[in-house]
């Protein structure tokens, strides 16, 4: 079970403000976990597919994979700004899916920065199977901004 922890408040666009909690309930609904240390270059996540998660065809629906892979590519970009507090959002996303995912199967997500800089990030991803059957891979650009917080 992820223990859940809040920092306080973060204002975003349009006056918006809202509480920034680590992991994010979205993560919490997809039943992500983290297999690896926060420190480390790439970050790995992991997800049991459940009948939740199924398109009408029995396999798992492309979205969930593609959350996994924001999840996991955006915590890769929040880890390359290093001491920096910061906050980061996914301006595009583009994902292959590769072969099908059936119900039961683990898969394990990781995420890589391929180029960090201070107010961009280019990260990629590879989700695999619990055979390490390559399932889909994914890339991103995430903007970067500091936080108050």
């Amino acid at each position: 079970m992820n223990s859940t922890q809040v920092f306080g408040e973060i204002s975003m666009a349009g006056n918006l403000t809202t509480m920034l909690q680590v992991p994010p309930n979205c993560d919490l609904t997809l039943g992500l976990t983290r297999s690896n240390s926060s420190s480390s270059p790439s970050n790995t996540w992991q997800a049991r597919i459940d009948e939740r998660f199924l398109n009408p065809a029995g396999v798992v629906q492309g979205g969930f994979l593609a959350a996994i892979a924001d999840s996991a590519m955006g915590a890769a970009a929040v880890s390359a700004a290093g001491d920096r507090k910061v906050i980061v959002a996914n301006t595009d996303l583009r994902i292959s899916f590769l072969r099908p995912v059936a119900p039961g199967s683990v898969v394990s997500c990781t995420a890589r920065v391929i180029k960090s800089g201070r107010s961009i990030t280019f990260v990629e991803a590879t989700i695999v199977d619990q055979s390490d059957a390559v399932v889909a891979t994914a890339s991103s650009t995430y903007v970067i901004q500091d936080r108050a917080v």
